[in-house]
């Protein structure tokens, strides 16, 4: 329970058992993720696929790894798989516990002082736990990289900074203009 009251009140991760403070989000990270969910939201729209996305999201990678994605997207098909799960009630719906599977496409946006922790050890353990797609954009260097899941392990599928247009393989027909990422 001691636990529990402290994970609620928020920005804590379970990295290997330990209870984790992880710091604030400042505006201008959460912002830079919001544009890309825009972007998302009207290629989506656009051609009539499916999809749910959230942010500040628990990834429970297993008992002893869950971390708080800054946002995630699940499309198509995969929905179907997370409204299949089941969980003891009194929260029973998939959307209100950590996500137990992968969801399509995960972004992290880099916090001041915890760059390693969102390139390395996050992209290892999203690797792990078969996340296909996986996105770390820096609101500070303004510059995206979207990484693809092949093999077990994550390639860089497309990256630029600035004012760069990117084409993730993952989201066939999606053009990124980087400039609308960083708008304000």
């Amino acid at each position: 329970p001691e636990i529990r009251a402290l994970w609620d009140a928020g920005r804590y991760e379970i990295l290997n058992g330990i209870l984790t403070l992880m710091p604030p989000a400042l505006f201008e990270g959460g912002q830079v993720v919001d544009n890309l969910k825009y972007i998302l939201r009207d290629y989506f729209l656009a051609r009539g696929i499916r999809y749910v996305s959230s942010g500040e999201v628990d990834i429970e990678i297993d008992p002893a790894r869950v971390v708080r994605a800054d946002s995630v997207v699940i499309v198509g098909g995969a929905i179907a798989a997370f409204e299949a799960l089941q969980f003891p009630p009194p929260d029973s719906d998939w959307k209100r516990n950590p996500l137990t599977l992968p969801p399509t496409l995960i972004i992290e946006s880099v916090s001041r002082g915890h760059k390693t922790h969102d390139h390395v050890t996050k992209k290892q353990w999203y690797a792990e736990f078969r996340v296909p797609n996986y996105w770390i954009v820096d609101a500070l260097s303004k510059s995206l990289e979207c990484w693809i899941l092949r093999g077990g392990e994550f390639f860089e599928d497309a990256s630029g900074k600035g004012n760069d247009r990117l084409r993730p393989s993952g989201f066939d027909g999606l053009e990124i203009d980087l400039h609308k990422v960083w708008e304000g």
